[in-house]
């Protein structure tokens, strides 16, 4: 690791400058069907917006991370159709971006009532033939009451995970993407820390953030900016229900002060695809000894960390990589993690030390092609304390990154 970032454990991976979208959405279905039919699953129902975005390649407006409204989009994959199904209050003529046929692109349904689960079910059944094997990623609650309906062949299977894995290792032109998205996110977080100083608001930075990332090309702001100021100890709160330390916390038109440590969190959607950036700053001066200290006893835990970071390596191997690094305690808030997966979420599989429990991070195997965001974080009562992201791609033999930002000032 150098102060520019981290550099690459292995030779780079080939990543093409220009995605080529039609390859890497054929990519994607082949991939989702494979897993189908290793299940026996004729027919595959998302709701879940961006497990939508990633079977359609389609691109609109609300395609956040959860379900906006009860207009949500709903996909349905067939085992034996080239193209998927698109449900989607969206017109095809407004910022759809979708190459599906005609055919395929249908008005919306209303899952979240007991009518349009019967009126989905009527369309359901034009596609897939009875005793046919259903999968779904989520449920509404009128689902739950008239599953009966919709499936009458019986409870349908948990496509979540099928889905979750599909997306988890990415193709050359789904890095190809990220990598465009990461350097938009940098870009405007240079024009941000630039811009760093005694009595500019939290606010301020945020506007510089949102037009420099939409004059770039960016679709939406999926994390809206964190500038958190972090109090110097503990003690001095605000904390969660738990008595931990809180972040992150909504920014506002609190003016910065000389000295404030600053924890930096936040990520954008290009491509459909969400970027993740984090690092702390030190506001009007350079960082004193107790500080760098801190940055110091950080990288020492990434590096542990990424001395067994590669395809094979459990989530167990990286966990226990920091907390012996970290002299026996977690280098990461209890109710976070020491990483996650990015793609079409902002937080997707792969997770590492989540709650989710020690036995899951030890079945959980990382493979050539996932992208994990590692974010450790280093607390001394007194000093704030540090915290980064990097984003790195797991390859065979080892990793990469797929950003380079610097940690200054440290």
């Amino acid at each position: 690791m150098t102060p520019a970032g981290l550099m690459a454990s292995v030779t780079p991976t080939r990543i093409p400058e220009v995605a080529d979208a039609r390859r890497m959405q054929q990519d994607r279905l082949t991939r989702i069907r494979g897993l189908m039919r290793a299940q026996g699953v004729d027919a595959l129902v998302l709701l879940g917006n961006t497990n939508v975005v990633y079977a359609t390649g389609a691109i609109w407006p609300l395609a956040d991370s959860g379900r906006a409204n009860f207009e949500q989009p709903v996909a349905v994959v067939l085992a034996d159709d080239e193209s998927p199904h698109l449900f989607s209050p969206v017109r095809e003529d407004d910022r759809l971006r979708t190459e599906l046929p005609l055919d395929h692109l249908h008005g919306p349904v209303y899952l979240d009532f007991d009518e349009g689960v019967e009126a989905f079910s009527t369309r359901l059944g034009g596609l897939v033939g009875s005793g046919a094997v259903i999968a779904m990623d989520e449920w509404t609650h009128a689902l739950r009451r008239e599953h009966s309906v919709l499936f009458v062949g019986g409870t349908p299977v948990d496509g979540g995970p099928m889905i979750s894995r599909a997306k988890a290792v990415k193709t050359p032109d789904e890095l190809a993407l990220m990598r465009q998205g990461l350097r938009i996110t940098e870009r405007a977080i240079s024009d941000v820390q630039a811009q760093l100083a005694p009595g500019v608001r939290q606010t301020d930075l945020t506007a510089t953030f949102l037009r420099t990332i939409f004059e770039s090309g960016a679709d939406a702001n999926i994390l809206d900016p964190i500038w958190q100021v972090m109090p110097a100890r503990i003690a001095d709160g605000p904390w969660t229900t738990t008595g931990d330390l809180a972040c992150p916390l909504s920014s506002t038109e609190r003016q910065l002060v000389e000295g404030d440590v600053i924890w930096v969190d936040t990520g954008i959607s290009f491509g459909g695809f969400h970027s993740d950036f984090g690092r702390t700053w030190v506001v009007g001066r350079d960082p004193d000894a107790a500080q760098r200290a801190q940055f110091e006893r950080w990288r020492s835990i990434m590096d542990a960390v990424l001395d067994v970071t590669r395809a094979g390596a459990t989530a167990a191997d990286l966990t226990g990589a920091a907390i012996e690094a970290a002299g026996g305690v977690k280098p990461w808030m209890p109710h976070f993690y020491l990483g996650h997966g990015l793609g079409i979420d902002s937080a997707e599989m792969p997770y590492v030390g989540s709650d989710i429990g020690e036995a899951f991070d030890a079945s959980l195997v990382l493979a050539d092609g996932m992208v994990l965001v590692l974010e450790p974080i280093v607390w001394e009562d007194g000093a704030a304390g540090y915290r980064s992201e990097e984003v790195l791609l797991i390859t065979e033999d080892g990793w990469e990154p797929m950003t380079d930002y610097p940690y200054d000032p440290f």
